[in-house]
């Protein structure tokens, strides 16, 4: 990423949709890396509930090598109190009305608090 493009996410709130993706994993990784400082990243990932969103995030993104550099850097313990202050698991679905958060306060917070939405997600019917 750029220098201003690190700078522009310095706390800031941001929504991934589709966070289990490949494009997305790539992503949080990279703000996770070079900007620390972003002040949120809320997760969408498909799931009934927040636990289940947060074990899908936990081994789908987080526990893959595609963390290792991150790890490296700030060690275990540090990443996993990074991932628990700026992450937020979002169980949702694109493909419904207020991309299938059902959790009222979850989705009020979000729409306070979001500065940037990256939409990775694909929805498709077979």
């Amino acid at each position: 990423m750029e220098p201003n493009c690190v700078q522009f996410l310095e706390n800031k709130t941001i929504l991934v949709t589709g966070a289990s993706g490949f494009l997305a994993k790539v992503l949080i990784e990279r703000i996770l890396r070079l900007q620390l400082n972003v002040k949120r990243l809320y997760l969408l990932v498909r799931a009934s509930d927040k636990k289940s969103a947060e074990q899908r995030l936990h081994s789908e993104i987080f526990k893959k090598d595609l963390f290792r550099a991150l790890r490296t850097n700030v060690g275990d313990a540090s990443l996993k109190a990074i991932i628990s202050e700026k992450v937020v698991p979002v169980p949702g679905d694109i493909s419904l009305n207020n991309i299938g958060v059902s959790d009222s306060n979850l989705l009020q917070d979000m729409m306070q608090e979001i500065d940037i939405a990256i939409n990775s997600s694909c929805h498709y019917e077979i």
